[in-house]
């Protein structure tokens, strides 16, 4: 007589009980303060909740000055101090409702239709569409990869639709989202997929070294299946090892840490209470909040409590953590570990370079001509992301030499010159100081006469506004013809 062993029966239901039970309550509230608005959210406890709330802000392109976040026990509470990009409060009742419903949906209910169709702009939310094939590829970064591998997929007649790139300590990660060149729709034939995939992993493969990382991952599209990009690049460096050589300010004293504007990162223990208390000063920027929690979330670490803050130009945050299993970090190759992966998340999205911000009709080659026009002018892509919206392309690149010095003015005008006058915008990727022979210290920049730090707030750029408009676009993209 065969046994089996016994497996209970769990409702899929139960799950979700909590959340049904007690739903999350969200407040939008205008009056407390002149400068900023609040959102307030209460709600049942689970695992990656916060990180959640915060990619419906970030998606949004607003900007969170300061939070404050506790979820011991079953429940979970947090305030954001939000404006949009300009240092505005929140006034479009559209965009009120769409926050409020996107904050409390939950796995079985999504924004409604009519919420975002009466929002007076369009969200792009960065997942993978359904309509399109997935590539991950990561590796070592090098010199015209990005051309290479445009280049291959134009040969092989697969039409990219969307591409990030991420690099970051001699390592990148790219998710390329394509369509079939032949037939349309996304590539499903097995076959195809695996002739594609092996092409790619040749281009990768050319330059590597033996035992060096390296990926190439082509997946078809799943129903009901969504891939956040960003969430889903730092989860590639961070496999990639990408943090091995980061190396936060060690600079001791009160003093200094309130004057570098380098990374500062501390673990210390608080044994009363039971928890890692996390520090982490840093110069503020977009979408820092979000980065830093992938970092905690791709760890195993579990936030309860948290406190995040900008003032001027930096920004401090912290968090009181526990493992997944209840434990703290208790030996120094665990501290070690985190400090060196927080510094990683922060550094990977600052983009070194000069920026550059196209706007151009699309047509046939068009990945495949720019990434070659950097090569072809000496210029290295340090972080790229491109889409298409209609009959137009839009795109962000930020690039510098070879070497990752800063890029010659007279190879930027000839990439102009090959686009057809469609770079729109160029501009220093803000808080990055070239590699020349003659530059000044990080930490010299700014002082006063006493010799500490002229914190200015961050100046509004009209090209931020135009790429943050540019880069609302559907989820439903058309083809770069390449």
């Amino acid at each position: 007589m065969e046994i089996t062993a016994y497996k209970p029966y769990i409702d899929a239901e139960f799950e979700s009980l909590m959340e049904r039970i007690y739903p999350p309550r969200v407040c939008v509230d205008n009056e407390t303060y002149q400068d900023c608005t609040l959102v307030k959210v209460d709600s049942a406890n689970k695992q990656g909740i916060l990180l959640e709330m915060v990619q419906v802000l970030t998606d949004l392109d607003l900007v969170i000055s300061k939070s404050y976040i506790s979820s011991d026990g079953g429940w979970f509470m947090e305030v954001f101090h939000v404006t949009d990009q300009l240092g505005s409060k929140l006034t479009d009742d559209s965009l009120i409702l769409y926050i409020q419903q996107a904050l409390c949906v939950n796995r079985r209910r999504r924004v409604s239709k009519e919420s975002q169709a009466s929002l007076h702009r369009e969200v792009r939310a960065p997942y993978a569409s359904t309509d399109h094939t997935a590539m991950e590829i990561t590796g070592t970064d090098r010199p015209g990869l990005l051309s290479e591998i445009s280049a291959v997929l134009s040969k092989l007649e697969c039409d990219v639709s969307a591409s990030v790139v991420w690099t970051h300590n001699n390592r990148a990660a790219s998710i390329i989202y394509m369509e079939d060149g032949l037939q349309g729709g996304p590539i499903t034939d097995p076959k195809r997929l695996a002739h594609v995939q092996e092409q790619l992993e040749n281009v990768v493969e050319a330059h590597h070294g033996v035992g060096e990382r390296r990926s190439v991952r082509l997946t078809a599209p799943a129903p009901g299946q969504k891939t956040h990009t960003g969430r889903r690049l730092h989860q590639l460096m961070y496999a990639n090892m990408d943090y091995e050589p980061c190396q936060g300010c060690n600079g001791g004293g009160v003093a200094h840490r309130n004057n570098c504007t380098k990374i500062h990162v501390s673990i210390e223990s608080c044994k009363e209470k039971g928890y890692s208390v996390v520090n982490v000063r840093s110069r503020d920027r977009p979408k820092l909040l979000f980065d830093t929690l992938c970092a905690l979330t791709d760890m195993q670490y579990v936030v309860f409590h948290a406190a995040v803050s900008a003032k001027g130009t930096m920004a401090d945050q912290e968090y009181f953590i526990r493992q997944q299993d209840g434990c703290t970090l208790d030996s120094e190759r665990e501290r070690h570990k985190l400090t060196q992966c927080l510094i990683a998340a922060i550094e990977r999205r600052a983009s070194h370079g000069v920026r550059l911000d196209i706007c151009t009709n699309n047509r046939v080659g068009l990945l495949s001509n720019v990434t070659r026009a950097f090569r072809e002018n000496g210029l290295s892509i340090s972080r790229a992301e491109i889409g298409t919206n209609g009959d137009r392309a839009v795109g962000s690149f930020y690039v510098t030499d070879a070497s990752g010095y800063e890029a010659n003015p007279r190879a930027i005008e000839e990439v102009k010159k090959e686009m057809g006058g469609s770079v729109v915008v160029v501009n220093k990727s803000p808080g990055w100081t070239p590699k020349t022979s003659k530059t000044r210290s990080v930490g010299s920049i700014g002082r006063n006469s006493s010799g500490s730090i002229d914190e200015e707030k961050p100046r509004f750029s009209p090209g931020s506004l135009f790429w943050s408009q540019l880069k609302r676009l559907s989820s439903n993209f058309s083809s770069i013809r390449s």
